[in-house]
C-alpha cells in the first residue's frame, strides 16, 4: 500500500502554499522539499508526512557533508547538543557525512491538531536550531588541529 498522499501531507502543503514557500513534491513519496537560505546557511528543508503512523517530520539539511576524518568529533558534538535539546534532534549518516536536524509531531487520532501555527512553529524551531549549531559544526570541520575540544566548541555556541 502506498502512502504518498493523505491528510497530513495535505495540511503540510496548505501551510507552505499559504506562507508562499516554493516547494516540490518528491515523486513517489509523501514528502516535500525546498531550498532555504538564512543568514547562517543554505539548507534543504524536507517535510515528510508518514501517513501510516500519523507523523509529520521536518528535516533541515545543510549543504556541507562531514569529511570522514571529522565524523567522530561531529558525532560527539551533535550528541552533546542533543542532550540539552527539548524538541527535535540532530542526526548524522556515518556513511556519507550528511547531518540534519529533525522536528516531528505525532498526530495519530488528532490530525486536526496539525494547524498552520503548529507547522510554522516546527519549521521555525527547526531552522533556528540548525542556525544556532551549524557554526560549531563548521568550526570542527575546518579545524586544522585534530585535537579540537568539542565540548568547548559547544559551550561557546550555547553560551
Amino acid at each position: 500500500m502506498s502512502y504518498t498522499h493523505g491528510p497530513i501531507l495535505e495540511r503540510t502543503m496548505k501551510f507552505f502554499r499559504d506562507d508562499d514557500w516554493k516547494f516540490d513534491k518528491i515523486e513517489g513519496k509523501s514528502s516535500l522539499k525546498m531550498g532555504v537560505n538564512t543568514d547562517v546557511g543554505r539548507y534543504q528543508l524536507i517535510a515528510h508526512a508518514n501517513e501510516k503512523v500519523s507523523c509529520l517530520m521536518i528535516y533541515c539539511i545543510p549543504g556541507t557533508r562531514v569529511p570522514a576524518d571529522k565524523r567522530g568529533a561531529i558525532a560527539e558534538y551533535l550528541t552533546r547538543a542533543n542532550y540539552g535539546l527539548r524538541i527535535g534532534n540532530f542526526e548524522m549518516d556515518f556513511d556519507d557525512g550528511e547531518i540534519r536536524y529533525k522536528t516531528s509531531i505525532d498526530v495519530e487520532g488528532t490530525v486536526d491538531s496539525l494547524s498552520h501555527n503548529v507547522i510554522k512553529w516546527m519549521v521555525i524551531h527547526n531552522l533556528n536550531t540548525m542556525d544556532r549549531y551549524l557554526p560549531g559544526v563548521m568550526r570542527i570541520i575546518y579545524s586544522e588541529n585534530g585535537d579540537i575540544d568539542v565540548k568547548r566548541v559547544l559551550q561557546s555556541i550555547e553560551n
